[in-house]
């Protein structure tokens, strides 16, 4: 009976641990600040220019790797589209339709993890 409540007694401990991890699920380890993201669009005949503002130090080098803090890259979606990775600080959409759009710019661990920094921005071709 003894080793029955050891076993409840650790199960329990173990459980507690479990749930006290030290990285959030949004990808940010604890303690560290979320870096911050500012996008602008400037449109030119069907040519939409992308111009990124972060404190994210953008990484090809270490895409898709092992996470290290304050690193990562730009996850781009147009018009609800796939994801395009963005490993630069401006990119190009280009032979766009005439109409509205929009593009959604999201900031990414090396690993994929989100830093849950988005933006959002509309804009028309005419």
């Amino acid at each position: 009976m003894k080793w029955i409540s050891a076993i409840c007694i650790l199960t329990c401990g173990l459980t507690i641990l479990t749930g006290c991890s030290s990285t959030p699920t949004n990808g940010t380890q604890a303690g560290e600040k979320k870096p911050y993201l500012e996008a602008t669009v400037t449109v030119n005949g069907t040519t939409a220019a992308i111009a990124i503002k972060t404190d994210l130090i953008i990484s090809k080098e270490h895409y898709n790797q092992e996470r290290v803090p304050g690193e990562g890259h730009i996850h781009m979606s147009v018009d609800n589209g796939e994801n395009i990775i963005v490993t630069e600080d401006h990119t190009e959409l280009t032979d766009l339709s005439q109409g509205p759009h929009n593009v959604k710019l999201s900031l990414h661990n090396n690993d994929h993890t989100p830093y849950d920094v988005s933006q959002s921005i509309d804009f028309e071709v005419k």
